[in-house]
This record gives structure tokens, C-alpha cells and sequence, in this order.
């Protein structure tokens, strides 16, 4: 539906939004309409370089056309089915996902939150089946991030954040330890620990990666004590940190991992895959999603992964972000550029990092930050240096405005 056809002014459609919904973020003044590769349009045309795509989600472009048409060819078939047919779209989508990325079993839910819900509960059932009701604790990161649901905003490592403000006491059972410090996780361990859960670069943290060393030292760590390595790729997955699942590019294998955002192109979709061991935990009666593997949702989800496969765009990632984080050196004013792939963090060495989120608006860009000093960038995997270029062009102005 387009602002036309709704019989209000662009003012009028924004009070409503304001008068009618429940603000969680400060709007740009944007009325997206349209969305079209590596653009997104508003209602009066104007294009917008989209460099934060959703905030990881269209990986393929918006409105990816074998997308959309998945999308209409399945709606128009099957639109809901719950948990209790077979159905053909989980069915390709599920043999495609384990077989690409070497998992054995995966359970679909609606979003990255419910998938690391899910991640969650198995590790802990997992642990209170093979070794007693004493094997619950789960170590996290500090800075992680892994939703906001309550068993996810539990597990996040940001205690004085406002995602926890408010919401005290949160659920027990977690123990937050230095990110890229070993030691820390193993000294946080004790003999109730059953899993460690860590995202293979931290996004929403503030976008550090993982050291190889980190990762392969908490797969040790797990073996030894019999605990779960769980990842959570949320954000990571699907081509943005230059493979299909960052974790393939370390070669360190968890033993479940989450996934959602770019998986379905657009769509509303996550999930959990597992190994036989951790997998065994759930069986009939113990978890359940009625819009879990959507018909529509598992159609998209399957055209996109295809997209991302067939046109390799992990290289593609790869590639182009290490040229991208170049050329974001050149930026006056910061302290550094990190990142894997296409995502990319530039922490600035003054708290400027909202100004100039909207000031690259102003000349049509978009970005996101996510802390007073760090902006991230995730753009589309189909941007080709050029857009990559015009984007650090006008970074480079809108840092310099607010340098003076």
C-alpha cells in the first residue's frame, strides 16, 4: 500500500504511527514505500542507499524477485499449516539448511529471540537429562547481545543497558565473562555449567569478532567438562561474515546454532540447528511454535539461501567488506574500523555516533549506531565498491560537519 492510497498526508500517516503504536526507537523521518535492490524509497521517490538493510535482514536486496515470487506462488497455495502437517516448503528448506551448513537436525521459529529461547531451553533440558537438575548454568559474554525475550535478554551481557533497565530481576542461571578472554569464560565455569553461548562477532555490542584462538579454546573447554558450545549467528549467518555461517570460516563447530534475519529474505523466520546430542533434547511436548515454519516464511526463506548460495555472495562478502573497511580508514576522527565480512563497525574517538547516523540520512544514506561512539554498517551483499565508495564519501562529510 502506498501513502496515496491511504487518504493521508505524510504528517497525518506520522502521528499515527506516533498516536497509535508503541515507540521503541526514534523514527527517521522516512516513510519507506519501496524497497528495490540496494535502495530503499520514500513516499515522495526520494532513494536512500540502503547500508543497513533492515539491520542485517536483506542480505539479497530488497524485494529480491525470486523472493517476492516465492512469496506470492506459496500464499497462494498454503498460508498457514502449524506444527503438525508435513509440509513441503519446511521440508526443502530443512534438508537444505543441515546439508549446507553440516548440521543434523533444525526446529524453525519466528525470529532470532525465539530461536535463542529455544537454544536456550535445549541446552539446559539437555543438561538436566544427562547429568541431573544440577547442570543449568550457562556462561555468556559481556557486551553480547541475544534478543529481548526473557530468557534471551537474560542472556545478554549488557546488565546496565537500557534492553535490561526495568526488567529486573531477570531469569537466574547466567554468568556473563570477558569476550575474547578465555580464561574469564573458563574461570566463570562451574559444576552446574552446562553450555557457553557466544555470538562469533558481537554485533549489537558494538561489532568485535572473535579470535580464532577465543573460539577454538571454548570448543576445548566444552569437550572437556561435557558442556554445550552454543553459537549465535543471529546476525552472522547467511554470507554476512563471508561464509555461509561465520562459524565455517573459523572451523569451529558448535553444537547448536542460531540463525535468523537474513535467512528469510525479508520474511518473519529463525531457527535452531543442532547436533544429534543436543538435538535429542527436544522431542513431542517439550517445544513448540505455532507459526514455526510457515509455509510462506520457509518459501522465502528457502529463495533466499538459494540466492545466497548460487550467486556467492559470502565471497562476495568477503571481498567487498575487506575493501570497505579500507576505505573507512580514511574517515577523520576515529579509533577504529573492525569487522568480518559486511559488518562492519567504526567507533569514532568522540560520542558522535547518533549525529552522524542522521546527518547520513540527510544526504540519503543509511546506517545504524549502536553505541554513543560505534555506528555499524550492514549493507545488502549484492553492493559493489562503487556504492561502497559514494558511502564513505558522505560519511567522510557528515564526520567532518560534526568534527567542525
Amino acid at each position: 500500500m502506498r501513502l496515496k492510497d491511504t487518504g493521508m498526508t505524510r504528517q497525518e500517516l506520522k502521528d499515527t504511527i506516533d498516536t497509535y503504536t508503541m515507540v521503541t526507537a526514534k523514527h527517521l523521518d522516512l516513510v519507506a514505500e519501496q524497497g528495490k535492490g540496494k535502495y530503499i524509497y520514500d513516499a515522495d521517490g526520494t532513494a536512500y542507499l540502503d547500508f543497513y538493510a533492515g539491520i542485517a535482514v536483506s542480505s539479497v536486496g530488497n524485494c529480491n524477485e525470486k523472493v517476492v515470487q516465492a512469496i506470492q506462488e506459496q500464499a497462494a497455495q498454503l498460508i498457514h499449516g502449524s506444527n503438525y502437517p508435513y509440509l513441503v516448503p519446511q521440508a526443502k528448506l530443512a534438508k537444505l539448511i543441515c546439508e549446507s551448513i553440516g548440521m543434523d537436525k533444525i526446529f524453525f521459529q519466528n525470529s532470532g529471540s525465539e530461536a535463542n529461547e529455544l537454544m536456550i531451553k535445549m541446552a539446559r533440558k539437555y543438561g538436566v537429562e544427562t547429568y541431573g537438575p544440577a547442570r543449568y548454568h550457562i556462561v555468556t559474554a559481556k557486551n553480547s547481545f541475544h534478543g529481548r525475550t526473557y530468557g534471551a535478554l537474560s542472556a545478554t551481557g549488557q546488565p546496565d543497558n537500557g534492553c535490561q533497565i526495568g526488567y529486573h530481576p531477570v531469569l537466574p542461571g547466567f554468568t556473563y565473562a570477558e569476550f575474547n578472554n578465555l580464561e574469564s569464560f573458563r574461570e566463570a565455569c562451574t559444576e552446574h555449567t552446562i553450555a557457553i553461548m557466544v555470538e562469533p562477532v558481537q554485533g549489537e555490542g558494538g561489532v568485535y569478532p572473535a579470535k580464532q584462538e577465543f573460539l577454538e579454546g571454548l570448543r576445548k573447554l566444552c569437550d572437556e567438562k561435557g558442556m554445550l558450545l552454543l553459537f549465535d549467528e543471529v546476525q552472522t549467518g547467511w554470507g554476512r561474515c563471508g561464509d555461509l555461517m561465520a562459524f565455517l570460516s573459523y572451523g569451529v563447530t558448535p553444537d547448536i546454532v542460531t540463525m535468523a534475519k537474513a535467512m528469510g529474505g525479508g520474511m518473519p523466520i529463525g531457527a535452531v540447528c543442532a547436533n544429534r546430542k543436543a538435538a535429542s533434547a527436544i522431542n513431542p511436548g517439550s517445544h513448540g511454535s505455532t507459526y514455526g515454519g510457515n509455509p510462506v516464511c520457509c518459501a522465502a526463506a528457502y529463495a533466499a539461501v538459494t540466492e545466497i548460495m548460487e550467486k556467492k555472495l559470502p565471497e562476495r562478502a568477503k571481498e567487498i567488506g575487506a575493501y570497505f573497511q579500507k576505505r573507512l580508514q580514511e574517515l577523520p576522527g576515529i579509533k577504529e574500523v573492525r569487522g568480518r565480512g559486511l559488518l562492519v563497525g567504526v567507533e569514532f574517538n568522540t560520542p558522535i555516533a547518533a549525529e552522524v547516523k542522521h546527518g547520513c540520512f540527510e544526504h540519503q544514506l543509511l546506517i545504524t549506531a549502536v553505541s554513543d561512539t560505534i555506528i555499524r554498517i550492514v549493507p545488502p551483499l549484492i553492493v559493489e565498491k562503487e556504492d561502497c565508495d559514494r558511502a564513505v564519501e558522505i560519511l567522510k562529510t557528515v564526520v567532518q560537519e560534526q568534527l567542525g
